[in-house]
């Protein structure tokens, strides 16, 4: 990184679509650049034209990243003994002490490492997952690591295996081209995944007709606006709903046979599942009209080209792996797999879950899209890593809320967040709260000051960011691109993979841990990938920095290109016999399903304007005054029976907590739910802790809370609920104590 300010290119740290991003620190003509306190250029965005995932555009968030880079920022290590005391400011040196202390002190107490644990992110550079990885798996010998992707993407993980033998989406965005159905189902596309719908409303609006538009979802959101076919389904009923279309294919001979029987298995069973949810019964388990049903379901043949999408309205559900594999089941069905415009597409929530999962970033998996139950797997890896055999635990770690549950019952001594917020993101958040209280040390990796989290730690650790640390981001499409460090790390901070690095030192791993930078710690990872799925051993930093982004599978001697690839064009997939496997679980509905004393359903989401919990574009006043406030969505005749009216402040109970909120009266939600979106924590002026009502029951397989939907009563308030008293004390003692770094 030169003084000399210059534009580079990268990737844009928001959702999972990964558009790239050029960065430019501006200059007036004969004047000097403008810096910020640490003297920094202060860069603007603007879409990368040279980037083959986005083509040059960029959305709200995107082109206003350059204005959350310096504010709010944690300047240096900070600590205290309890949760009740002040912070003081340490150095780093002490602080990996801390660390390297407990770690020590637990292992030597429980005989095992099993009292460690680590939350982490798709926020990370895929070479801090994968040293996170080698220190508690692999020098610890615990697998209790686990990522927001647990909470994001890990039914699509479960789904993928289970149904084509390996995680790893099949499609890429260039099927948005080419396709001649786009069924989007469980995905406000529009708000969420912002560029990708635009380029399906470019195409359509370019050559009217070339492709129909459906969209699955309770709410008429932009997303369901601009379907030609919207399916405004009961919560819950996706999976009644996904059985019903292929009883109505396989009536009307719309199937594949041939792919059916060359490259398929367990059909006979599906095909009786599939027999018995009838267009009738459908209709009535979705509250939705029988014709919608079929209308939808003539779409779905083997003659059309169909590309299926989905995100969190699919994966956060009690029964998200199953309603995953009923979207595959539709594309197994009709042979709309491995070609042009078809496929079953998750799209993931951030900026590297991709990569995450490819360095083993869960608490089951291992590198390269291995599992920690499988010897085989295992046994390679510790070879990679250079420790003793047996050293990786056969049984898969606590995942995220087996992570809670474990400090409720005193069994954690240290549990470690990195780049990520679940005091808003985690369910039933006044559970959470009270489990940190139960562990000795949390420790808080954070570039931002004043996350609700850092405010129920004891050790805070700065952390370098996006901008200030080189490393790789894979996105929704599979491609990799290389973010540069064009910036001088803010104060202290550090990267998350040096912090890593330098404890597993500490801890007697010095040959282990050996790097310098980050493009080491990437070959090191790119070569556990040889011969993997997700094989990206022809990758490097220099490659990726001269050529450009490129996509997996990338093997050694492959050439660089920005042609898009899908998966599994030979038909040839990753389970035991090569054969693609059809689910045949039945559904279940929601966990917690409304009654008489809390009728109505709760779902949440996001605005198109913030993006998760608004430790970053809650600092950007053009995205604040887009969504100055949450806001309650409630269909006009439930307003009227609760007597609430448009504008005025509602109670929101369920069997966990209470909020309140603004009331907005619209029809854009069906009778019987509500919307609150997702993204306003305790430290917001307008504090909605929406996921406090949410419960923690969570798909079996995935082990993904179900965050979609609760069971809620809706009241008129006389009053604003404020944070617990214990929380405002907290909110102003760290507060005074970072107040240079919050202006």
């Amino acid at each position: 990184m030169t003084d000399a300010p210059r534009s580079v290119h990268s990737q844009c740290p928001y959702c999972g679509v990964g558009c790239g991003l050029e960065l430019m620190p501006p200059a007036v003509k004969g004047q000097a650049v403008r810096r910020d306190a640490e003297g920094n250029p202060m860069w603007t965005a603007r879409g990368d034209r040279s980037h083959p995932s986005s083509l040059g555009q960029v959305c709200i968030k995107g082109a206003t990243v350059g204005e959350t880079l310096a504010r709010g920022r944690l300047r240096e290590p900070l600590f205290r003994t309890t949760l009740e005391e002040p912070f003081q400011p340490i150095s780093w040196d002490a602080a990996l002490e801390r660390i390297t202390s407990q770690i020590q002190a637990s292992v030597a107490r429980r005989g095992h490492a099993d009292g460690i644990a680590m939350y982490g992110s798709g926020q990370f550079h895929t070479e801090d997952y994968y040293l996170a990885q080698k220190l508690l798996k692999g020098a610890l010998g615990t697998n209790n690591f686990d990522a927001n992707s647990r909470l994001c993407m890990s039914s699509a993980v479960a789904g993928y295996t289970r149904s084509l033998g390996s995680d790893g989406p099949p499609s890429c965005y260039e099927d948005l081209d080419h396709c001649s159905v786009a069924f989007l189902i469980g995905t406000n596309t529009a708000e969420c995944h912002p560029v990708l719908f635009q380029r399906l409303l470019k195409r359509k609006k370019r050559n009217p007709g070339s492709v129909t538009i459906v969209v699955v979802d309770p709410r008429r959101t932009d997303t369901a606006k601009a379907a030609d076919i919207h399916l405004p389904i009961a919560p819950g009923s996706d999976l009644a709903l996904l059985h019903g279309i292929a009883h109505l294919v396989l009536r009307e001979n719309g199937q594949d046979p041939a792919f059916i029987d060359d490259h398929t298995e367990n059909y006979d069973a599906f095909f009786d599942v599939a027999a018995r949810w009838t267009p009738r019964r459908v209709a009535r388990f979705c509250n939705i009209p029988e014709k919608r049903l079929r209308d939808v379901a003539q779409l779905f043949h083997r003659r059309e080209r169909v590309l299926s999408l989905w995100s969190m309205g699919v994966n956060q559900r009690r029964e998200g792996t199953a309603v995953v594999q009923g979207v595959i089941n539709l594309h197994l069905l009709t042979g709309q797999i491995g070609k042009e415009g078809t496929g079953p597409f998750s799209l993931t929530g951030q900026p590297n879950a991709m990569g995450g999962r490819e360095a083993g970033g869960l608490a089951h998996l291992l590198p390269g899209y291995r599992l920690v139950t499988h010897a085989q797997h295992r046994t390679e890896v510790e070879q990679a890593w250079k420790i003793e055999p047996g050293r990786i635990a056969s049984k898969p770690g606590l995942a995220a809320w087996q992570q809670v549950e474990a400090m409720e019952r005193g069994e954690l001594d240290l549990w470690w967040v990195a780049a990520t917020n679940p005091l808003v993101s985690m369910p039933d958040l006044d559970r959470v709260k009270a489990a940190m209280g139960n562990c000795p040390l949390v420790v808080v990796s954070e570039a931002y000051a004043d996350s609700e989290t850092s405010h129920y730690a004891h050790l805070l650790l700065p952390a370098a960011q996006w901008s200030e640390k080189a490393g790789a981001m894979t996105n929704s499409e599979r491609r990799v691109t290389y973010c540069p460090a064009y910036r001088r790390p803010f104060g202290e901070s550090r990267p998350d993979w040096a912090v890593f690095a330098e404890v597993g030192r500490r801890l007697g791993y010095s040959e282990q841990f050996n790097f310098d930078s980050a493009a080491e710690v990437y070959a090191e990872f790119t070569a556990l990938t040889q011969g993997r799925l997700c094989d990206v051993s022809g990758l490097s930093h220099a490659l990726l920095d001269d050529e450009g982004p490129q996509q997996w599978p990338y093997p050694i001697g492959s050439q660089p290109s920005q042609t898009a690839k899908r998966l599994y064009g030979d038909h040839h997939f990753a389970t035991p016999s090569g054969r693609a496997r059809f689910g045949t679980d039945q559904p279940l509905g929601l966990a917690e399903p409304p009654c008489d004393t809390y009728p109505l359903v709760l779902t949440v989401g996001r605005y198109l304007g913030q993006w998760h919990t608004m430790t970053r574009t809650g600092k950007v006043e053009r995205l604040q005054n887009m969504h100055p406030e949450p806001l309650l969505e409630i269909h006009p005749t439930d307003a009227q029976e609760l007597k609430l009216r448009h504008g005025e402040l509602a109670a929101i109970s369920s069997r966990r907590g209470h909020l309140t909120a603004k009331v907005n009266v619209t029809d854009r939600i069906r009778r019987g739910s509500v919307f609150l979106p997702m993204h306003w924590g305790f430290t917001q002026d307008k504090a909605c802790e929406a996921n406090t009502l949410m419960h923690d029951q969570a798909c079996p397989i995935s082990k993904q809370p179900e965050l979609k939907a609760c069971a809620v009563i809706v009241a008129p308030a006389v009053s604003v609920v404020k944070p617990a008293e214990q929380e405002k004390g907290r909110l102003e003692a760290l507060r005074r104590l970072l107040t240079p770094a919050l202006r």
